[in-house]
């Protein structure tokens, strides 16, 4: 059993390297623990947050009864046995986590339940899972939502759809309402320029103009693929088109020697805040192991815009905005 703190608190599975802990945290929310099994992201969470619980370890070894009384279960399931990169194989996918994620949901019984997936958890070809775990959070006394939300619609200049489901138990649900998109959109050229300038380039201002579009979808990459780049071909045309070489992850921004039409690589913490990570969230490990928790983890302005309407539906606040048809404008992670 907890013992109540202040703020609400979340215990938080698969938590990576930090993206939805951090939105979460910058919503309101006090960790309880954060679960993860990779070693170099776990140094990353306590490099960041040294007082934070985290656990290394399996989620399948953990115990829900542990954590009875919080008021937040949030993760990032693998997302691997639904990807369209993937073979698909669902339930039959020893990676599936969604089980065990349902497990410590009635064990631990939260008020309020967040787990985040690749959009392909939403196609047709998972009606029949999907709609079950539905009801299985239904006869737990839940009452699940989800949507597919895209980090460029929050302030991130990436192109990174994602299946977000969220249920709370009554009376929160009626106060629980999906954040609103936001209507501004930032450019890689927006978001970078500093960054990519800050070696004095001389051919930043060009660069800049030509990456006014929203980047493509960054990717983790798995420990069978090699070291850090972009993504597949097509990706990597894609970012071509931005001014942007994907093949690979360079150690620094061109200096004042790269000629003016020279095409950049970008460097671990553009690509973290391309992610939507603060410039001082610090990635720990040699840099394949540091891009792959950058590319797979959820956005913190997501994770805080989504983290923010659970708080205000366990506060009581929800529904009393609700009432009144306010337009809920999502705060934009700062660089």
């Amino acid at each position: 059993m907890l013992q109540r703190m202040a703020r609400p608190t979340v215990l938080e599975i698969c938590a990576g390297g930090g993206g939805q802990a951090a939105g979460l945290e910058a919503a309101g929310f006090e960790h309880a623990a954060a679960v993860e099994i990779e070693p170099p992201a776990c140094a990353t969470l306590r490099h960041n947050r040294p007082l934070w619980h985290v656990i290394e370890g399996d989620v399948r070894d953990l115990q829900g009864r542990d954590f009875s009384g919080v008021d937040l279960l949030a993760g990032g399931v693998p997302c691997p046995p639904f990807s369209i990169a993937g073979k698909q194989l669902g339930a039959d996918d020893e990676r599936d986590l969604f089980p065990t994620a349902l497990e410590l949901v009635r064990t631990a019984k939260p008020r309020a339940v967040l787990l985040e997936n690749v959009p392909g958890f939403a196609s047709s070809r998972f009606d029949d899972y999907r709609n079950n775990m539905l009801r299985t959070l239904r006869t737990m006394g839940y009452e699940p939502d989800w949507r597919i939300l895209n980090a460029r619609d929050f302030g991130v200049a990436q192109l990174r759809p994602r299946f977000v489901l969220v249920a709370l138990r009554e009376p929160y649900a009626a106060g629980f309402s999906w954040p609103t998109p936001s209507t501004t959109v930032v450019s890689v050229g927006d978001a970078l320029r500093d960054l990519m300038g800050a070696r004095g380039w001389r051919g930043v201002d060009r660069w800049a103009e030509e990456a006014r579009g929203v980047g493509p979808t960054l990717v983790g990459g798995s420990k069978k693929h090699g070291g850090p780049d972009l993504g597949p071909t097509r990706a990597r045309a894609q970012w071509a088109a931005l001014g942007v070489n994907g093949l690979g992850i360079a150690d620094l921004a061109p200096g004042s020697e790269a000629p003016d039409d020279y095409r950049p690589k970008l460097t671990l913490p553009m690509v973290a805040r391309l992610q939507g990570f603060h410039d001082d969230w610090h990635f720990v490990g040699r840099k394949t192991a540091a891009y792959r928790q950058v590319g797979n983890a959820f956005p913190p302005p997501v994770a805080h815009a989504v983290g923010r309407q659970i708080a205000a539906a366990l506060q009581g606040i929800g529904a009393r905005v609700a009432s009144r048809r306010r337009t809920f404008q999502p705060t934009l992670f700062p660089g």
